[in-house]
C-alpha cells in the first residue's frame, strides 16, 4: 500500500493523460478521414478508353482507377452484368473480353483498349434468347436471379474453352479434348456462387446445351 500511496501520478492524472494520447492518435486518422491528406484531394487521373460492347463500339472519358465493371453499370448503363462481392470471389460480375471470361470488378477498363466485350445483354433478346438463356428458363437454373448473368456469361466461355480443347483441374487427359461431362462442368464453373443453391438445375441447363453442341 505505501507503494501505491507514494506512485508519483495519481488516478486522475494517469486518466488525463491516456485520454490525451488518444486524442493525439485520432486527430491526424480524422484530418485524413475529412480530406485533409494531400493525397486525397489532388484530382483524378482520366484517360479516353475505347471498346467494343456487345457489339457497339463505345468511347469513354474515365477516371483510370474505373473497373470495367463500373464502367459497364454506371457509364454505359448496362446493369445485367451484376455487383456482387467486389472481391472477384463469386462470379457475378463475369464479362467475356475477347472470347475469354473474367471477372469484371477486378479488372480496370483502361486496360482494355480495343477489346471486345460481351455482357449478358450481348447474348440474346427477350424474343430471341441464347441457347442457354433458354436452358436457364426451362430449368430454373436462375431463382432469384442475381448471379444468372454471370453464371450464363461463365458458361458460354466455359463451352468454347471445352471446345477449344482448353483442360481444366479434373481433366484425365491434358493432350485430349476435355468430355462434356458433368465433372468437367462443375470444376469450370465453380468460380460462380449461387446463394440460392440451384446448382443441380444450372447443371441440367448447361449439360443440355453442352449435349447439342457434343
Amino acid at each position: 500500500m505505501d507503494g501505491i500511496r507514494n506512485f508519483p501520478i495519481t488516478r486522475r492524472e494517469l486518466l488525463k493523460a491516456g485520454v490525451t494520447s488518444a486524442t493525439a492518435i485520432a486527430v491526424p486518422s480524422l484530418s485524413l478521414a475529412q480530406g485533409t491528406d494531400p493525397a486525397a484531394t489532388s484530382p483524378p487521373v482520366v484517360e479516353k478508353v475505347s471498346f467494343q460492347v456487345n457489339g457497339k463500339q463505345q468511347s469513354l472519358q474515365l477516371d483510370t482507377r474505373t473497373t470495367l465493371l463500373d464502367a459497364l453499370r454506371e457509364h454505359l448503363h448496362l446493369t445485367g452484368t451484376k455487383k456482387g462481392c467486389d472481391h472477384g470471389q463469386c462470379g457475378a460480375c463475369t464479362v467475356i473480353v475477347d472470347g475469354r471470361r473474367i471477372n469484371s470488378c477486378l479488372t480496370l477498363a483502361v486496360m482494355h483498349e480495343g477489346a471486345r466485350v460481351t455482357t449478358i445483354e450481348g447474348l440474346g433478346t427477350p424474343d430471341k434468347l441464347h441457347p442457354l438463356q433458354a436452358a436457364f428458363v426451362k430449368h430454373d437454373g436462375y431463382q432469384c436471379g442475381y448471379c444468372t448473368p454471370g453464371q450464363i456469361c461463365s458458361a458460354v466461355a466455359m463451352l468454347e474453352e471445352i471446345k477449344d480443347g482448353v483442360p481444366s483441374h479434373v481433366s484425365l487427359d491434358l493432350t485430349a479434348r476435355p468430355p462434356l461431362n458433368a465433372d468437367e462442368i462443375r470444376e469450370r464453373m465453380s468460380g460462380n456462387i449461387c446463394r440460392c443453391g440451384a446448382y443441380s438445375n444450372i447443371l441440367d441447363a448447361i449439360t443440355e446445351v453442352a449435349g447439342s453442341r457434343a
